[in-house]
């Protein structure tokens, strides 16, 4: 009995220790500057860390553009972003990464109505979902968490040249150190093994970073920058009812979690700091720059990566069709 107390209180110290690091090294975006005047376009901002960077931008002054599936939702986050930050240029568009045709006619729609945009900022992301193909004959997956992105970021290109200087940033994990990559398989659920979810967000990861690799050298010299990073591990409530140990455990892990505000001040910093103003193709976590996994810095391999994501993506026949490009 004396040895479980004894066990019990040294695995407590364990995790104030750990808790009280990963709080001190948290990475917080300290600058202060307003984006009154900048355009913003947040995919995924109507929750989580996406949420928190549309608070954080919209306060600074910025016009903010929520782009997400808003059917459920309406004008509700609108509202609660207005109500939060007293900046009543919000607005929200409907966009599904999971449909080619939703991101042109986003894509054209902002073309059509925006003078410009300041900022650009892939944040919508999935996590869950079964080994389906899309209606374009991508993995849901990857046409999401990739894809989706690859295109918007593509078709906005020359409204964003107009605008320079300006931002444009990828969120990427640290899971993409865990994944493989191979380009011949890259719209594959799986290579040799069975369907892995995991598998799958950590090559759409890796994916995010080299497309920040190509962007930086294509737009060399345009006053465009592309950067990625990683937020970190978001904690996440478990809703409806749990037993006393579930919610025990909650709080143990709680403390070695970032709370959505937290996993947003690397994107804030990457979109507001004066110290990345001139950094392109980098890489941060925590708002440092942080070097990348060796699969995830093969500058041949992210231009390939490219060109084949055109093709799948068919960018040049919706160029060819479009008197916008």
């Amino acid at each position: 009995m004396l040895f479980i107390g004894t066990l019990l209180v040294i695995n407590i110290i364990v995790a104030i220790i750990i808790s009280i690091y990963c709080k001190l090294t948290t990475g917080i975006c300290k600058c202060s500057r307003h984006l009154v005047g900048k355009t913003v376009i947040i995919t995924g901002g109507n929750s989580g860390i996406g949420l928190e960077i549309a608070k954080d931008l919209a306060s600074r002054g910025a016009r903010v553009i929520l782009a997400y599936n808003a059917k459920k939702e309406g004008t509700a986050v609108r509202d609660l972003l207005i109500e939060c930050t007293g900046n009543d240029n919000v607005c929200c568009r409907e966009l599904d990464l999971a449909s080619l045709a939703s991101v042109k006619e986003f894509s054209d729609g902002i073309i059509n109505t925006e003078k410009r945009i300041d900022i650009l900022i892939n944040n919508a992301e999935i996590f869950e979902g079964e080994n389906i193909k899309t209606k374009d004959g991508l993995s849901l997956y990857m046409q999401v968490n990739y894809f989706g992105h690859f295109l918007l970021t593509s078709l906005l290109l020359p409204l964003l040249k107009s605008s320079s200087p300006c931002r444009i940033i990828n969120i990427s994990s640290e899971e993409h150190r865990r994944g493989k990559f191979e380009l011949d398989n890259i719209i594959e659920n799986a290579t040799n093994d069975a369907y892995n979810l995991r598998k799958e967000y950590q090559k759409a990861k890796i994916c995010n970073i080299l497309m920040t690799l190509e962007l930086a050298r294509r737009l060399e010299g345009t006053g465009i920058t592309s950067n990625c990073l990683n937020p970190g591990i978001i904690f996440t409530a478990i809703e409806g009812e749990t037993t006393l140990l579930v919610r025990y455990l909650q709080k143990i892990v709680q403390q070695f979690l970032k709370t959505p505000w937290e996993g947003a001040q690397t994107t804030i910093f990457l979109a507001v700091s004066p110290e990345v103003e001139f950094v392109s193709g980098k890489y941060y976590s925590d708002c440092r720059e942080k070097i990348p996994a060796r699969c995830a810095r093969d500058k041949d391999v992210a231009r390939k990566l490219w060109e084949i994501s055109e093709e799948l993506v068919g960018l040049k026949k919706i160029k060819n069709d479009s008197s916008d490009y």
